[in-house]
């Protein structure tokens, strides 16, 4: 059987086994993939086929590559045996307690399986009970707190579930369900190593559940804890290790990892939406704006992403195409906290920003620990000046992720609001640790620097220099640097950025007063150092202005034809 034929097989098992312990996401997840296998050119037509995506631009710009089949299904596969099924005796049970979980009366389901002994049956139970303890926390947070509020509500069933599941695990009476409900669990208590352990053993034993591998990712904080994992070689390991390099900042690993299951998987809507992710984070829009756009040809009722999508046409100040997507998410379902970002992002462009709040506190009242809402509901309060709340939602928002930069961020920037620069400085120093080649951050550390209470120019003019490094989009490193040298005293240095810094403007067709200021400066800079041919072309190109730096040119062309003694043309008669 080869690798396509495989996975195949292996995703309709899975998604069939996973519907049955009502993990109903990771079967998604699955079949997602299932549907995403290309097919066989062999077996099937082109008249049958469910998805026509051969012309994709899309396929022709991520597969120039040539990889036309994943090798053996991911480098090393090892075939891992499907799980018999366990239940007999308890399957009237069984369906009676699935019902009722499906119809989420989860203690009425444990209820109906508290005598039964098969896996299946001790799984749904103590899921159903899990989820019952978590509805309760959620109810104790809104009783005490208000739905945004912070609260010390806890999950009182995570004490009982531990201890059986420990015995269960050392009585070898438990499957990779069972383990990874326990690593769960575990999770939620803060026992994060031993989580991790019986997440391993989970996944190991059972790799098709995605919900698995999600959980082990999120413990997976640094490179060196992902590298420690001791995992069987199968092709979800891939998608596991593309996603945990995508949540460590290694997006051009994850970039490539992706790419790579393409070969097999090569129309998942999953990879291309993963792929735009990573794009994304390395401000690729252009490229990201793309793949959306095939996202929503190929699935018009997707949700799940295009909050991402609406960053990318608020960034780019597309006003009719955020309309379009927020109208479109809107019908398709409002209340999702995707939908609602969305919508908040397109009413922030429009200025509207009391009414974006107010959206972003829907997509939080749906779900509390949603990221984006809280970012960008901070971002909306400092554009509405109110600095107390900003900094209230991205402290919410690194409480959630310690790793987003973009909350760092925005905490920097709301305490240099305030008048603080030091405490701004320690947030920019987080964020630029996190992102460290994303230029408006050193741009933003750099400017902390420059304050009066500051005045660290030596500071400064290192992290102007990192940011000229990371291909500083919005131009603005290279003349500060050119300033700042200037400032010091260091009239070579300042030369040399001031060239650099023209050399763009010339490049990108840029007009303006930093390419007078630079001018100017080198003009005057190349007539002290008696290059007279240079800087009369400098001086030359500023008669073509109006204003104090034309006057100034003409003086310094009088100058230096007197210092010359070379006679002339008369600069009174350079056209005015």
């Amino acid at each position: 059987m080869n690798s396509k034929e495989t996975c195949r097989t292996e995703l309709r098992t899975a998604i069939r086994q996973l519907s049955d312990r009502c993990l109903y996401s990771a079967s998604k997840w699955a079949a997602e993939q299932l549907v995403g296998i290309e097919l066989d050119p062999a077996k099937y037509t082109p008249s049958n086929t469910r998805f026509q995506r051969g012309s994709s631009s899309i396929q022709r710009r991520y597969r120039t590559n040539e990889i036309t089949s994943t090798p053996t299904a991911g480098v090393s596969y090892v075939s891992t045996p499907v799980m018999e099924e366990d239940e007999v005796v308890d399957g009237d049970f069984y369906l009676l307690a699935k019902s009722y979980f499906d119809c989420r009366e989860y203690r009425r389901a444990a209820h109906v399986l508290r005598d039964q002994t098969g896996r299946k049956s001790v799984f749904l139970r103590c899921y159903a009970l899990y989820l019952a303890g978590e509805k309760r926390k959620e109810e104790e947070m809104i009783e005490l707190e208000g739905p945004l509020g912070k609260s010390d509500a806890v999950n009182r069933e995570l004490v009982s579930l531990e201890r059986e599941f420990s015995t269960l695990r050392k009585n070898g009476m438990i499957d990779p369900f069972g383990l990874y409900l326990y690593g769960l669990v575990l999770k939620e208590k803060g026992s994060e190593h031993l989580a991790r352990t019986v997440l391993v053993e989970s996944v190991n034993s059972y790799p098709w559940n995605w919900n698995a591998w999600s959980e082990l990712q999120s413990l997976c904080t640094t490179i060196d804890i992902l590298n420690s994992l001791s995992l069987c070689d199968h092709w979800m390991k891939d998608f596991f290790l593309a996603s945990a390099y995508q949540e460590l900042r290694m997006h051009n690993d994850s970039l490539l990892k992706f790419k790579y299951l393409q070969g097999t998987f090569s129309f998942s809507n999953y990879i291309q939406a993963q792929i735009a992710k990573a794009q994304y984070s390395l401000r690729e829009f252009e490229q990201v704006e793309v793949i959306f756009e095939e996202l929503l040809r190929n699935d018009p009722y997707r949700v799940e992403d295009m909050d991402m999508y609406s960053n990318v046409l608020y960034a780019k100040e597309c006003f009719s195409a955020l309309s379009y997507l927020a109208h479109r998410v809107f019908m398709t379902d409002k209340y999702r906290p995707e939908s609602c970002c969305i919508i908040g992002n397109y009413y922030s462009l429009k200025g509207q920003h009391e009414k974006s709040v107010m959206y972003f506190r829907r997509a939080l009242k749906l779900n509390k620990n949603y990221l984006s809402a809280w970012t960008l509901m901070g971002h909306e309060y400092v554009e509405m000046k109110n600095t107390p709340a900003a900094v209230d939602a991205y402290r919410r928002a690194v409480d959630i992720n310690p790793c987003d930069y973009r909350a760092w961020y925005g905490l920097g920037q709301a305490y240099e609001m305030m008048g603080m620069p030091f405490y701004a400085l320690h947030y920019f120093r987080k964020s630029v640790f996190l992102q460290p080649n994303d230029s408006r951050l050193w741009i933003a550390m750099a400017q902390c620097y420059q304050t009066e209470q500051l005045h660290m120019l030596e500071e400064a003019i290192k992290c102007y220099g990192r940011a000229a490094k990371c291909n500083d989009r919005e131009a603005i490193a290279l003349h500060q640097l050119a300033k700042l040298h200037n400032e010091l005293g260091r009239v070579q240095e300042a030369a040399f950025y001031y060239k650099k810094d023209l050399e763009r403007m010339e490049f990108e067709e840029r007009e303006g007063p930093n390419l007078v200021e630079a001018l100017l400066f080198l003009a005057t800079y190349c007539k002290d150092q008696k290059r007279f041919e240079e800087a009369e072309v400098y001086c030359t190109r500023l008669l073509d202005y109006t204003g104090p730096e034309k006057e100034t040119a003409k003086s310094l062309l009088r100058g230096m034809r007197m210092s010359q003694s070379i006679p002339s043309m008369d600069v009174e008669h350079f056209p005015p």
